[in-house]
């Protein structure tokens, strides 16, 4: 009797082992946590599921572009036009017919505030907002009425005031400072602020070290030097008559009936090529030339302004 209750017993134990085996199965297989599920669902899902996250994706909105996408596309026609007419657009200047604003590039970019190319998106834009402040409408393309707002806005810098000078208001500069040393005393006149302000402005010129200029002092340019030389400064109203005698297919933009020249603060100063020549191949020589880039960089500071159409041509307007 002893030994069937000790059975019995056993048997129970086993009995319970068994139920708490096949309990815990069902739990791990129903009742698993959610990392664990998550984990298996992941070596399941097909690829081109994701799993959900937290943290919302990055989009790309496209209601407003980059703008250099939006400005290149919007002036596509405008730069393609600039392209064309910086070589051929057709106008006219002292009565002589001109063709395309290439020789003018550095005054344009200088206006700006730009580096001046034709076949950009920015030179576009810039034109537009130029046409807009000269009450043009804004197409970017700079054609004849942009074109001659430049036109005006650079002659109305010149010097306005072409009184004369009179004997007191020049010297005779030496003629180291001269293209042609043996130019004539008379003709080595200059007012005398404009003088001294061209002395500062070569002294600076010296110094840079970029232009790399011959010079015997830090405000005396070398004999052999060329660049920056006076060519042409004081002209009376008879040398110029007679200039013109001499010159008469000069026309008014080559030899002006009412020159700058009188006033002694007229400097035509040596900038590459043949000096004085309007020409458009000598002036593409000009432009490109160090000494002309600097003076477009540097010379207002001076108080030296350009005539636009004749690179080396600067009036002093302080």
């Amino acid at each position: 009797m002893k030994t069937l209750g000790i059975r019995i017993v056993q048997l129970i134990a086993v009995l319970a082992l068994v139920t708490g085996v096949a309990t815990l199965a069902t739990r791990n297989s129903r009742g698993q946590s959610p990392s664990a599920k998550n984990e298996s669902q992941q070596k399941t899902e097909s690829p081109t599921q994701k799993p959900e996250t937290l943290v919302k994706p990055t989009v790309m909105t496209t209601d407003r572009a980059p703008l250099n996408t939006a400005s290149t596309s919007g002036f596509a026609d405008s730069i393609n036009q600039n392209t064309l007419l910086r070589n051929d657009l057709l106008w006219t200047f002292g009565s002589k017919q001109q063709h395309g604003w290439y020789l003018y590039d550095l005054l344009i970019g200088r206006t700006l505030n730009l580096r001046p190319d034709a076949s950009t998106s920015d030179f576009a834009s810039a034109i537009a907002a130029w046409q807009k402040q000269k009450g043009l409408t804004p197409t970017g393309v700079l054609d004849e009425d942009a074109w001659m707002a430049f036109v005006s806005a650079w002659q109305s810098n010149r010097l306005k005031d072409k009184t004369p000078a009179t004997p007191d208001q020049l010297l005779t500069a030496p003629s180291s400072d001269f293209y042609d040393p043996a130019r004539l005393e008379e003709l080595r006149q200059v007012e005398k602020n404009t003088y001294g302000a061209y002395k500062q402005m070569i002294a600076a010129a010296i110094a840079d070290p970029i232009l790399k200029l011959q010079h015997t002092s830090a405000t005396e340019l070398a004999a052999n030097e060329k660049f920056f030389k006076i060519v042409s400064s004081f002209r009376s109203r008879e040398y110029q008559e007679k200039l013109r005698r001499e010159s008469p297919n000069a026309g008014s933009a080559g030899l002006a009936l009412n020159s700058p020249h009188f006033t002694g603060r007229a400097l035509d100063l040596y900038v590459g090529g043949d000096p004085v020549d309007t020409r458009d191949a000598n002036r593409a020589i000009q432009v490109n030339t160090a000494a002309y880039q600097w003076l477009v960089r540097n010379a207002e500071r001076f108080g030296f302004r350009p005539y636009f159409y004749e690179p080396w041509h600067w009036e002093y307007v302080r």
